[in-house]
């Protein structure tokens, strides 16, 4: 596949892969992850999503994996996708004016889902 929706690449180490990897990053971080998955000749999917929290946007990637490529995978994940500081406006609600509070929070990072893996085929 090629397009914005998903896109995949498969090595034939990953062909009798056990488990899928769901990794929920940063829209910002997506191509360079998408590089180091591809040099390292692992197999995946990526669909945009759109984070719960602050509406970010994301990506999602779908990994499949062998038990054995797990770590060096998760390695690429974390090493890849950073964890940025970001500035929330909540507002502050008195009885005489509404104001806005600015409020630091971290974002970015990796989530990773381990399950195993039944069966993988490309088609």
């Amino acid at each position: 596949m090629s397009s914005e929706a998903g896109r995949s690449t498969m090595s034939k180490a990953e062909a009798n892969a056990n488990r899928l990897l769901i990794a929920i990053i940063q829209a910002a971080d997506s191509e360079a992850l998408e590089k180091e998955l591809s040099d390292a000749r692992v197999c995946f999917s990526r669909l945009p999503s759109v984070g719960g929290f602050l509406r970010e946007h994301n990506v999602t990637f779908f990994i499949s994996c062998s038990d054995k490529n797990y770590e060096n995978i998760k390695k690429i994940l974390i090493s890849t996708c950073k964890k940025r500081v970001s500035y929330v406006a909540t507002p502050i609600e008195n009885p005489t004016m509404t104001m806005p509070f600015v409020a630091e929070t971290i974002i970015g990072g990796v989530n990773i889902f381990s399950m195993d893996l039944d069966h993988f085929e490309e088609i």
